[in-house]
């Protein structure tokens, strides 16, 4: 049922983040069980996912509704996690990591690396978005876990809150193109680097390049929202940008 409801996440999801599902929306569970293809039980919790991720909001007389969020909200969240993240990868990298969390963490950024040995040998091939997804939020959930550090662990969780700003929190359709190969392969050439600079316990090092993987996760959720807006069947490309990076002091994301 996992895998089931990492599918449904990653589809509600990009309906949300594309426009698809408008702020305000109520999720309908017998409506959207149809239309997604499942049971009701992995849909509910998908949507307790997607409520712990900021999209969704429960409402009080059950259900959910889909949340309105600004590229600014997200921006400014995502800087946060980096340098939250940055200090608990200074901290592992000072301290020294256990040897059982470096062979789990050298399995991970192995798994990252077989899943793209496709993409990084043909730029033109798709990512399987999902299985980054769980590879990515695998890597941060043992860089905090190693850290020990409560206080951290629980701004993070608060911080991660704002909606796409959690490392699993991936604003890619449910098939990738091919914009997304180059941001994939930057995000674990970063995991490789982290994991180096912790063997090495270059502490200052290790930091710094949590807290440039956050910029760059910033930069391309930009990038990806834009690009999944002007895919949508009746979007403008002037629509589709000013709606994400056109001026005011809060553009929205429907």
């Amino acid at each position: 049922m996992a895998a089931q409801i990492d599918r449904v996440v990653s589809e509600l999801r990009s309906m949300m983040v594309s426009g698809e599902l408008a702020p305000g929306e109520r999720i309908i569970e017998l409506q959207f069980s149809a239309r997604l293809g499942v049971s009701r039980t992995p849909l509910r919790l998908a949507l307790s996912e997607l409520e712990k991720e900021g999209l969704l909001e429960r409402l009080p007389s059950r259900g959910f509704r889909v949340r309105a969020f600004s590229v600014d909200d997200i921006a400014d969240a995502v800087d946060v996690r980096g340098v939250l993240e940055g200090m608990a990868a200074r901290t592992v990298a000072q301290r020294g990591a256990s040897p059982q969390w470096l062979q789990e963490m050298r399995a991970v950024v192995e798994e990252g690396r077989k899943l793209l040995e496709d993409a990084e040998a043909n730029p033109r091939s798709t990512v399987d978005a999902v299985a980054w997804s769980l590879i990515n939020r695998r890597f941060h959930d043992l860089l905090i876990s190693e850290a020990r550090n409560r206080a951290l662990a629980s701004a993070l969780e608060h911080n991660n809150k704002t909606p796409l700003t959690g490392p699993a929190s991936l604003p890619l359709p449910s098939t990738p193109s091919f914009l997304e190969t180059p941001f994939v392969l930057r995000a674990q050439a970063d995991h490789e680097d982290l994991l180096q600079a912790i063997e090495r316990r270059e502490a200052a090092r290790a930091e710094n390049i949590m807290r440039e993987h956050a910029y760059h996760s910033r930069e391309n959720k930009r990038k990806l929202i834009e690009q999944m807006r002007r895919a949508r069947p009746g979007q403008s490309q002037d629509a589709a940008g000013s709606a994400l990076i056109g001026p005011g002091p809060d553009p929205r994301i429907p």
